[in-house]
């Protein structure tokens, strides 16, 4: 249904996700004109504020997390918020916060969109609460951030709570990383240029690295972390919305239907994985940018068997990407915070310089992510000056820097983009239930593999790059991973 929400219900408000991401979020589309003149925006959780205080603990996040030199009229988004409290957890509150929200599908309040960020315990009583108090009327719509399940059970226990209230179209399911802006331009790459396609196939492409990289550790996650883990946090969503995104036949066209029908394919069409294409790790204590810094075990307090890396090789079994292994790595305690997808492509058939004594190497495309976004095509080129009976190749990059190329817009929090399109109705950068249900049906399968090859973390010093381990798995094919 289409409609555009000036009324925006914010779970976990308190939270946070809330302080760093959607308040400051929600204050620069503000301040952009891009959210409703009259949007009304209600904070609700646990914490007992009025809207005044409320109000005071928002500046006070603003004034910690806007980035720095953004423009923003803080005092006029401030008039837009209220606050209700409520214990989730129980039904009674969900009474008063339906009062405080108001009647829904009216002439002044067109429809509400909710932004629900709680412990995944409360999301079934938070969607009961919300059905029998009026707020899941055909005027309202959910967006679900993770993580929605620890496996394809929990998953679809969640989504069949989630479904027996909302209708498929008026779900968003959160992946931020669908929201940052190299991510999407991943899709302009693609599909708005027609030198790529042509040769984005087996034929062509060697193989396919993405790294996501952090440097810190557990930090305020302690309790969700250590009953997740490398594999369930980082790549059962955003690592494969990336190879979804890389590997994707062209859509129809660029709307939500379109673009998932042709992740999810890619999605159902990945192999399961052998013991002898996954490594993971834990770090032990190491340093980090000079910086000594404790194991994991000493962070949490104990031992355990949690990984905090994990490298994979996969095969996604179709016609365009038949034989292109995909190597994956996450981790924590790395010596860089980056996020890249690297496309190795195949080198020259064959080369007219060997005998002239040159070397030829493959053509690379970089496509960075984070901290630094910018696209990186490296391309054989003469170096100038006279040799003798001879020639002096070496690659060099052709370089598109985003902040750049695009020097007039300021730098977006992914969640801005998000938080639009959830207001205004659109799901194309949102996922969509068989997507999550075909992504945890793979990583269900390689945490079987290791149960029943009794694959346990190997250890790895923090500020290095993982195990050595995963140094063999990509090295054994001849393939070095890109740093």
């Amino acid at each position: 249904m289409t409609f555009s929400a000036n009324k925006l219900l914010l779970f976990g408000a308190t939270g946070d996700l809330s302080q760093r991401m959607l308040l400051p979020s929600l204050c620069a589309l503000a301040s952009d004109g891009l959210l409703p003149d009259n949007i009304d925006i209600i904070g609700t959780a646990r914490s007992e504020y009025t809207d005044e205080s409320f109000r005071n603990f928002a500046a006070e996040a603003l004034a910690k997390f806007l980035p720095a030199g953004r423009k923003v009229d803080v005092d006029t988004f401030l008039t837009k918020l209220r606050y209700q409290d409520l214990d989730a957890s129980t039904p009674e509150g969900f009474d008063t916060l339906a009062k405080c929200v108001g009647p829904i599908g009216t002439e002044e309040n067109e429809g509400l969109s909710i932004f629900l960020s709680t412990a995944p315990s409360l999301f079934e009583p938070t969607i009961k609460g919300l059905a029998a108090n009026g707020l899941a009327t055909g005027n309202v719509r959910i967006g679900l951030e993770k993580p929605l399940g620890v496996d394809l059970a929990s998953s679809c226990q969640i989504n069949d709570a989630v479904a027996s209230a909302f209708s498929e179209d008026r779900i968003f399911r959160i992946d931020h990383y669908l929201g940052k802006e190299t991510v999407q331009n991943l899709l302009a790459l693609r599909f708005a240029n027609i030198m790529f396609e042509p040769l984005w196939n087996a034929a062509h492409i060697d193989h396919v690295q993405i790294t996501v990289a952090e440097t810190v550790g557990l930090e305020s996650r302690v309790g969700y972390y250590d009953g997740s883990g490398a594999l369930r946090d980082m790549v059962q969503n955003h690592i494969l919305q990336l190879l979804a995104l890389v590997a994707m036949e062209p859509p129809t066209s660029f709307d939500a239907t379109a673009v998932r029908d042709e992740k999810v394919k890619v999605l159902r069409a990945l192999r399961p994985i052998q013991p002898n294409e996954t490594v993971t790790g834990q770090y032990r204590a190491g340093a980090i940018n000079g910086e000594a810094v404790p194991g994991y075990d000493d962070e949490l307090g104990r031992e355990s068997e949690t990984e905090t890396f994990v490298a994979l090789k996969a095969h996604i079994d179709n016609w365009r990407w038949k034989g292109v292994p995909f190597y994956m790595r996450t981790g924590k305690r790395l010596p860089e915070r980056t996020t890249e997808i690297i496309v190795k492509f195949r080198d020259v058939p064959f080369s007219i310089f060997e005998d002239r004594g040159a070397k030829t190497l493959p053509n690379t495309l970089v496509i960075g992510i984070q901290p630094r976004e910018n696209i990186r095509l490296s391309l054989m080129a003469k170096v100038p000056g006279l040799d003798r009976g001879g020639i002096r190749l070496r690659q060099v990059p052709l370089d598109i820097a985003m902040p750049d190329a695009f020097a007039g817009p300021e730098r977006r929090i992914a969640y801005e983009r998000l938080l639009l399109d959830l207001v205004e109705g659109d799901q194309t950068l949102f996922v969509r239930r068989d997507e999550v249900e075909a992504q945890w049906n793979w990583i269900d399968g390689i945490r079987e593999t290791w149960d029943e090859a009794n694959i346990t973390p190997k250890t790895y010093t923090a500020g290095s790059w993982g195990p050595s381990a995963a140094i063999a798995l990509a090295e054994r094919d001849g393939v070095t991973w890109h740093e």
